[in-house]
């Protein structure tokens, strides 16, 4: 253990948080992380091959990421190096490649563990290409934000991603178990308490440490936490969720598709989410406008008119209580029968304007303000569809070079049956008069 302790610049007796005291000493000690360091993990495989490459660690704070990469250096006999990419500039960067190539001129490998690898710019990353490539380092890059959008392609083609999960219950539990076996005393918490502590946590193993120490220096002699209190004590940790970011993205799109998929519950879910996260709830509300128009489209027309209501509602009566009108918005939307027959329609109407230019409409329907116009031909023959019998002509308005399309084809479902039948019976008035 010892040199866990000097690689990360301190001495075994020194006063350290629980957390950093319960860094494990072996991989299989790494918590909730089986699919890579169990017996058949990943990384026990690339141990046991005797070579591990370089490597990308993705997943959320709190799931282990630094612990393994020092651990993997342990096993495999490197150096460990680490640096942030918050904290390292180019200097920095041609200090710690000049001192691995040193190292390596000695026979010692080195592991550099860089956290936060996608803060790094494009350029920055790129730096790591050639010592990656000839071997001067070992790299293992840890990020919690995708990597497939936020690190280079020529980077992730040398390096292998590895997914860090957040930790389940049972995972924090376990961690739980072992902080009181080394403090050598129970968590001050009843049984709906420690349920609540776990749920605070949120999947990261450092942040239920972090506020299982807070509980042990509030507790009194003998005093047991209620969840209420426990909420006051630790004044509960936020969700991980940035705006900016990928579980932003990951949580709108879990909302959109519940809706879609007509399950009202798991959208309500998804908004309290969101709204627990601090979301803009004008963001929300223009996503199920989108959301009314898309997905619900004319099997339910009054969809967009409750959108945009409760749209309007919140900016009324602002929040809290217009968060109601917005969470109302999305169980009838969610409820209400589902067509994309417009969005489809509309998007074909795009491609095959695009795809055929500036064709002329049919001359019968344009109008002829000038003499000239009508000399040749404009608005000859148009018939004014209400002097027709039910106030249907039939006659032809799609340019004679492209012909007839078919573009809006209405589901059986919802208010879209009615328009599918007036459609149906348009089409059928249409071929009578174009065969008299």
């Amino acid at each position: 253990m010892s040199d866990l302790f000097e690689s990360a610049g301190l001495h075994e007796g020194a006063p350290r948080p629980l957390a950093d005291r319960m860094r494990p000493a072996r991989l299989d000690d790494v918590a909730g992380q089986d699919h890579l360091v169990g017996p058949e993990g990943a990384l026990t495989r690339l141990v046991r091959s005797g070579s591990i490459g370089s490597l990308v660690f993705w997943g959320p704070p709190g799931t282990g990421k630094t612990t393994v990469a020092r651990l993997l250096a342990h096993e495999t006999d490197l150096e460990f190096a680490q640096i942030s990419a918050i904290f390292t500039g180019v200097a920095d960067l041609k200090k710690v490649f000049e001192e691995a190539r040193q190292r390596r001129r000695v026979g010692r490998g080195t592991l550099l563990f860089v956290d936060e690898i996608h803060r790094f710019n494009r350029a920055q990353q790129d730096s790591f290409l050639p010592v990656m490539e000839d071997g001067t380092v070992t790299l293992i890059g840890a990020t919690t934000e995708n990597p497939s959008f936020e690190l280079n392609a020529a980077l992730l083609s040398r390096a292998r991603v590895l997914t860090f999960r957040a930790l389940d219950a049972p995972a924090l539990e376990r961690l739980l178990a072992r902080a009181e076996q080394m403090e050598g005393s129970a968590l001050p918490l009843d049984a709906g308490a420690r349920e609540a502590l776990v749920r605070m946590a949120d999947g990261d193993g450092r942040a239920v440490l972090t506020l299982a120490e807070e509980l042990w220096r509030a507790a009194g002699e003998g005093e047991i936490f209620d969840t209420a209190k426990l909420s006051e004590i630790v004044q509960r940790r936020a969700p991980i969720y940035d705006k900016a970011q990928e579980g932003h993205y990951n949580l709108i799109s879990a909302l959109h598709k519940s809706v879609r998929g007509s399950d009202p519950d798991a959208a309500l879910y998804y908004l309290a989410r969101m709204f627990d996260a601090g979301e803009d709830p004008l963001f929300l509300a223009r996503r199920i406008v989108r959301m009314a128009v898309e997905d619900v489209g004319l099997a339910d027309p009054q969809a967009l008119v409750v959108a945009n209501a409760a749209k309007e509602a919140y900016d009324f009566l602002g929040s809290p209580e217009g968060e109601l009108a917005i969470a109302q918005a999305v169980i009838y939307i969610a409820s209400a029968p589902k067509s994309n027959a417009a969005y489809v329609a509309y998007k074909g109407a795009m491609r095959l304007a695009k795809a055929h230019g500036s064709l002329m409409p049919p001359k019968v329907i344009l109008n002829a303000p000038t003499k000239l116009m009508k000399s040749e031909g404009y608005s000859e023959g148009y018939a004014y569809d209400h002097d027709e019998p039910e106030a249907f002509s039939g006659q032809n308005y799609w340019p004679d070079a492209l012909g007839r399309q078919k573009l809006y084809d209405p589901v059986e479902r919802g208010f879209e049956r009615d328009l599918r039948k007036r459609l149906d019976y348009w089409a059928k008035l249409r071929k009578e008069r174009e065969g008299e």
